[in-house]
């Protein structure tokens, strides 16, 4: 007897991603609601603290890096069905809010995507208690506390991964955390440059504060975790050019990284011609990116997939 009922098609790079994306959504949902719900019991004021991380994480719009690390990982071989793959990617988004809660405070900015930040927000909630102190400390306060909690929560997350992809999370948060000092120490001493010069040879200054570790670090976290050291060479050379890419379009588009500056610097510098050749670079960035690839064993498909980040990153700033 034969089977007739048709075979079952094989998913695409981009839904098998996507399934696993949703099940680190669920991971961090989950984990956010089991926290909230002991210390609301315990402690109403900690219980706040996890409000304002799921409202960070809630708004933070698009899941890149999380995103990135899923791609290399999968591409390189991993089993879509990993716990690990789940965690990870869930502790790379904790990462992110942490680390963007610490920077908006750091920096007093007002705003994220619309809505007041953290430290705004409890100095104002200070200011109509009528509590004792100064609000703007508090919300400072209280903010920085909500970042190390939400970096707890990511190393909570990675602290089960293989020695190898454990190695490189540890590096991610080091250099994640040195990059932003040195862009912070070159802003102060005026040895900053809105220009994103560096980055566009293909190598990128720790100086950056969206360095190139940030793009290249989940996709190596992806091969370890997958076994495939064999790709950390494409992995590399692949990122230093995405990132390059990157960061000239949001100096373009002007965005978040790219303040008063860069805008000066559009403004009286940038004329047609000059965008013209800044979009031209760009394509020869991207064109770069994905020459990287070309010699990875990969398969037709999951190199396709990888690319396909080059245009999604190039086309937004942030």
């Amino acid at each position: 007897m034969t089977n007739d009922r048709p075979a079952r098609p094989t998913a695409t790079p981009a839904a098998l991603r996507e399934r696993v994306l949703e099940r680190a959504e669920a991971r961090i949902g989950g984990l956010l609601a089991d926290e909230h719900g002991q210390w609301a019991v315990e402690d109403r004021h900690a219980a706040a603290l996890v409000s304002d991380i799921a409202a960070v994480v809630r708004t933070a719009g698009d899941r890149v890096r999380p995103a990135l690390f899923l791609t290399g990982y999968l591409a390189a071989g991993g089993d879509p069905e990993s716990g690990h793959a789940v965690d990870a990617a869930a502790a790379l988004e904790f990462l992110d809010a942490g680390l963007s809660i610490r920077t908006d405070t750091r920096e007093g900015t007002a705003l994220r995507r619309g809505l007041p930040t953290l430290h705004v927000s409890h100095a104002a909630e200070h200011e109509r208690s009528g509590w004792r102190g100064e609000s703007r400390r508090f919300g400072e306060g209280t903010a920085v506390l909500a970042g190390d909690l939400a970096l707890s929560y990511a190393d909570r997350l990675a602290a089960g991964l293989p020695e190898e992809a454990r190695r490189v999370w540890d590096r991610l948060r080091v250099e994640r955390v040195l990059g932003t000092h040195a862009a912070a120490a070159a802003g102060a001493a005026y040895q900053d440059d809105p220009w994103p010069g560096p980055c566009l040879t293909g190598g990128c200054p720790r100086g950056c504060a969206a360095g190139w570790y940030a793009v290249r670090h989940p996709l190596l976290l992806g091969a370890a975790l997958a076994g495939g050291p064999e790709l950390e060479r494409f992995y590399g050379e692949f990122a230093a050019w995405l990132h390059a890419a990157w960061r000239l379009r949001g100096f373009l588009a002007g965005g978040p990284e790219f303040g008063d500056e860069a805008a000066l610097l559009r403004d009286v510098l940038f004329d047609a011609h000059s965008r013209t050749g800044a979009e031209r670079r760009i394509a020869e960035l991207a064109a770069a990116a994905a020459h990287a690839l070309a010699g990875a064993p990969l398969t037709d498909q999951w190199r396709s997939e990888l690319i396909v980040h080059i245009g999604t990153l190039t086309e937004c700033a942030d």
